[in-house]
């Protein structure tokens, strides 16, 4: 007696799709799917800053990349609630500074690139400046360079953070009148900075700009 093949209907077929049933395991498997792995998480212009970003703050804070702004803010509930959720759900802060026991936000860093002067973007940005400051959280837009400088960036973000800047590896301003060093190495003007943990902690230094490609230093203190 020859057995007919089992008729599975339309139900049959979709618990087969979901991996459910006689004959999940065949054919394709369920591991079979489309996706791949960027090889690119950040941007050659996002990976620059972050290498700045991370001698700029030192271990002050923790560096978050990408960070959905929906995992940041939240609505009380309301009745437009929903609205206000799908406002923020699709969007995310390009770089987050948080406190490293608490993990704590205190910072979004937006690195505005050309596409920034889109209108559409701008009306983002907008948006995204308002809802920031309404949750109480403070944002640093800077302007996407070929090159930064470290002290800049660090000084930056502690004009935004009052009371950080004696925490932070970068150095307050030097006074006007002081001459800026060339790197003897790279012969390129160098940077005051802060030495901020070891034998050396609070002394400030001048630094290559072309770090850590060049760690020249020539001492201040």
């Amino acid at each position: 007696m020859v057995n007919k093949p089992e008729r599975t209907g339309c139900l049959g077929f979709f618990l087969k799709l979901l991996g459910i049933g006689p004959g999940a395991g065949s054919g394709k498997g369920r591991n079979d799917l489309p996706y791949r792995q960027r090889d690119n998480f950040l941007s050659a212009a996002e990976l620059a800053f972050y290498r700045v970003l991370e001698q700029a703050v030192g271990e002050t804070y923790s560096i978050n990349n990408k960070v959905r702004l929906w995992d940041v803010l939240y609505v009380p509930r309301r009745d437009d609630s929903r609205t206000y959720e799908n406002k923020i759900s699709s969007k995310h802060i390009d770089f987050l500074l948080c406190e490293p026991s608490t993990m704590q936000p205190v910072l979004a860093i937006e690195l505005d690139d050309a596409s920034h002067n889109r209108k559409d973007r701008q009306e983002r940005d907008a948006f995204l400046d308002q809802a920031l400051t309404a949750a109480g959280l403070a944002i640093l837009h800077i302007k996407a360079a070929r090159t930064y400088s470290i002290a800049e960036v660090g000084q930056q973000i502690a004009s935004v953070l009052p009371g950080t800047a004696s925490n932070m590896s970068v150095a307050p301003p030097l006074p006007t009148n002081s001459n800026v060093p060339s790197c003897p190495k790279c012969h390129t003007a160098m940077v005051g900075r802060k030495a901020a943990k070891g034998a050396h902690a609070g002394k400030r230094f001048w630094a290559c700009t072309n770090y850590p490609k060049c760690r020249e230093i020539i001492g201040i203190d």
